[in-house]
């Protein structure tokens, strides 16, 4: 029941309690999700989160590499399956947040995207070449032409041949320029195309692109027409009262983000949700201009899993790291490698972008030293440690962090100066700084350095900060505090389909910082029995394997098939051994073996007590880590099928089929369900403008408690105490540490109790959670 004062709707919008998120494929459609419905209304969700939804390239499981002309996906059930949906959704309380792509459209069949393939056939004359960012400069390494990097490293071309009006290498086939086929030697046509085949290790590209993601090609969303054209079947949706919400992909990725966030709210209006899928750095906050809800959360999932893990044990994990892999891992050595590999990446990934930023910046000062301007601009990019700079409140970090390079290095300070200057206002300089930063900052960091070190890899995530993984409960409710009052609908995150481990495997890993002894001798007795191929990737792997262990059956083939996946594109994406361009097979499956080994017998045995010593914290931490982040600032997100443990890793891992058959009455599931009604029953304590008050625990257990309010006008409505750091908190603990309750009666929303005053942990807090919701005053 909803009480008076709160109405399902604020302000012309549906009120977002928490999402549901739904990877929709050809498997899983609109009207497979029909038949979820029931069991996602029944967790008290308000808001179906459904990922794109367009239609994309043949085979796409995911969608984020749509096609034109912009529509609903027949795959999926085209609109009349959406406007089913929606109906039924309707009908059991939900509204419905759809996931946008305006950075990019998909390219790997060039024939599937009639925009690409006019771009193609046309060239510069094409009515679509100023939709995508292509380089059409004589200075572009292709005399011009569109480079496409599809050629073997040879750059043999002999495999081309010419069928039916198109050119063809292997798999590939593109089309041709009018009238460019009447030669029987291809090579010939070839050449006369408005684009070159290139090899694809040249470091040539003619357009930009998805971070390296060739196949996934950058639109100009600041171009009015290609707005229009990318946007016409979203506003028919908002027209036909289709959607409540729009989730934008990577929008750092664009020209101007503002610009287009301005635009896409206008369009949109207030009444309707806008989340940006947006990566801030530990010590950024989201520009306060925007015109958005917030981001999608990770910088919350941070914060909730860094004040869950204990601070003691991240010390003596740098030890034991650092003693088995030879490598420190700590802040320091963080720091240093994250710069080393921006430089790396920045010169063996993106040449042709970085070489487009130091022509937009010297455009209008054609006497500056070119190498100059690349050197300095590579530093820029290597220090500023955010995604993007070019918003307001980040100008200040640009300017600061130039200063900083230009004593450091006096030679390139006149240089930094120019490329300031050149980025004052918004321009071509301004823009390419900025997508090429965001771009080597994601392949540098979540692509590389995070499997490259392995202190405590649960950290070691999206939006994550390695370098100092915990938070002090001061810092984490000052946090909660500032969220309240700036971003109280914002997303948060606990798994999404781009985590790099799910909710529970993170929670399970945390849980290494409490046992650390414990840890180093497990890792000491594997090691002595079967040492891993290589140090470093082992250590980093067993974490993973801790994480994943099953509480409750042995390990079967199945979990070891998704361990050695996982293990092949953690090694490949880490590139110090092996990876995906230069496979090293006899390592992978050395690797491979390794795993055979420590998932049998003795070690699994050793393995097995680990986990079934810490599975009681870990279960109780697991439903702490839901509770906070469906009872915080913001709007918790569900990921699918995360309402039971679950031991994903990263995708595909993660887009795994989900059974909704489990049981309905799992503890997460049931803690969801008495969170979103406690919430649905103090809406007002949520709303922008509401309360969050950090409340005090006091005795020996204290620093072993997360306590807060929620409330409005002053007037406290629900609290929620959660339990940390529980392997070591002891029954003595719990019966003489007691929480100070705000004035009022009390109810207990899972157990039913009535508690006031000031109440031992012993009595309050069971399986690690209590939700209270007032029910009179004192």
């Amino acid at each position: 029941m909803t009480s008076d004062t709160g109405s399902r709707h604020v302000g012309g919008r549906r009120e977002p309690l928490a999402t549901y998120r739904i990877q929709l494929t050809p498997e899983v459609g609109f009207r497979e999700v029909l038949d979820m419905l029931p069991a996602i209304a029944g967790l008290g969700v308000s808001h179906l989160y459904l990922s794109p939804i367009g239609r994309a390239m043949p085979g796409s499981t995911h969608g984020y590499d749509w096609v034109p002309p912009p529509q609903v996906s027949d795959d999926l059930g085209g609109i009349e399956g959406l406007r089913e949906l929606r109906s039924a959704a309707t009908a059991s309380g939900l509204g419905i947040i759809i996931d946008i792509v305006p950075n990019h459209t998909g390219v790997a069949d060039a024939l599937q995207n009639p925009w690409f393939t006019d771009l193609l056939r046309h060239g510069s004359a094409s009515r679509y070449a100023t939709w995508f960012d292509v380089d059409f400069s004589t200075e572009n390494g292709a005399d011009g032409k569109i480079a496409l990097p599809v050629l073997a490293a040879d750059g043999d071309l002999s495999p081309l041949t010419v069928a039916d009006g198109t050119l063809r290498y292997y798999d590939h086939v593109f089309p041709t320029a009018p009238g460019s086929t009447d030669s029987d030697d291809p090579l010939e046509v070839h050449d006369r195309q408005h684009y070159r085949l290139v090899p694809w290790n040249s470091g040539l590209i003619g357009y930009r692109r998805f971070f390296t993601v060739n196949e996934l090609a950058g639109l100009r969303q600041e171009d009015p027409e290609v707005y229009a054209g990318t946007h016409r079947w979203l506003l028919d949706l908002i027209d036909e009262d289709l959607i409540d919400g729009v989730r934008v992909d990577h929008p750092d990725g664009l020209w101007d983000p503002q610009a287009y966030l301005r635009r896409l709210r206008t369009d949109i209006g207030d009444g309707r949700l806008l989340y940006v899928e947006k990566i801030l750095a530990a010590d950024e906050q989201l520009e306060p201009t925007l015109p958005v809800e917030g981001t999608t959360g990770y910088d919350q999932l941070r914060v909730i899993d860094a004040v869950l893990t204990a601070p003691t044990g991240v010390i003596e994990l740098d030890e034991i790291h650092e003693l088995r892999t030879g490598q420190k891992g700590d802040a320091a050595w963080l720091h240093s490698a994250e710069r080393a590999r921006k430089l790396a990446t920045l010169r063996n990934m993106f040449p042709t972008e970085h070489r487009r930023l130091v022509r937009a910046i010297t455009h209008s000062d054609p006497s500056a030293d070119l190498a100059a301007v690349a050197e300095a601009t590579a530093e820029l990019i290597a220090d500023l440690g955010v995604y993007r700079a070019d918003y307001p409140s980040l100008r200040g970090r640009l300017v600061v962090t130039a200063a900083e390079i230009g004593r450091r290095i006096p030679r390139l300070a006149p240089v930094l100066d120019l490329i300031v200057q050149a980025t004052a206002s918004p321009g071509a300089a301004t823009s390419r700084l900025a997508q090429t930063c965001g771009a080597v900052t994601a392949k540098s960091v979540e692509d590389s350095l995070f499997y490259r070190t392995a202190r405590l890899v649960s950290a070691q995530e999206v939006g994550g900060d390695p370098a100092n993984p915990t938070v002090s409960l001061r810092e984490f409710h000052a946090h909660n505090g500032r969220r309240a009052r700036d971003w109280p609908w914002a997303m948060t995150a606990s798994s999404t389909h781009d985590t790099k481990r799910g909710e529970d495997v993170r929670a399970r890993i945390a849980l290494l910082t409490q046992v650390p002894e414990r840890w180093s001798r497990l890792v000491g007795e594997i090691w002595s029995r079967n040492p891993p191929p290589d140090d470093l990737s082992g250590y980093f792997l067993l974490q993973n394997i801790i994480g994943v262990w099953p509480t409750d059956s042995a390990v079967d083939d199945d979990l070891r098939d998704r361990l050695k996946a996982y293990a092949q594109k953690a090694t490949r994406e880490g590139g110090l051994r092996t990876t995906w361009t230069e496979v090293d097979e006899r390592f992978e499956d050395a690797v491979d073996e390794w795993i055979e080994q420590v998932t049998r017998g003795e070690n699994a045995a050793a393995i097995g007590d680990l986990v079934g010593r810490i599975a009681s914290s870990w279960r109780s931490e697991s439903l702490s880590r839901k509770a906070i982040a469906l009872l915080g600032p913001g709007v918790g997100d569900i990921y699918q099928g995360t309402q039971w443990w679950d031991d994903s890793l990263v995708d595909p891992d993660n887009r795994r089929p989900v059974d909704y058959g489990q049981p309905t009455d799992h503890p997460k599931a049931a803690l969801i369900r008495a969170a979103l009604r406690a919430r649905d029953e103090n809406r007002q304590a949520f709303r922008p403008g509401s309360d969050y008050l950090a409340l005090t625990s006091d005795g020996p257990a204290a620093d072993h408690v997360i306590a807060f309010a929620r409330g409005d006008k002053g007037k406290p409505l629900v609290i929620l105490v959660a339990l940390r750091f529980t392997h070591s908190l002891t029954d003595h603990g719990r019966s003489t540490t007691t929480v100070s309750l705000p004035d009022g009666v009390w109810r207990d929303a899972i157990t039913g109790a009535t508690v006031s005053g000031s109440i031992a942990l012993a009595d309050l807090v069971g399986d690690g959670v209590a939700i209270l919701t007032r029910i009179r005053p004192d």
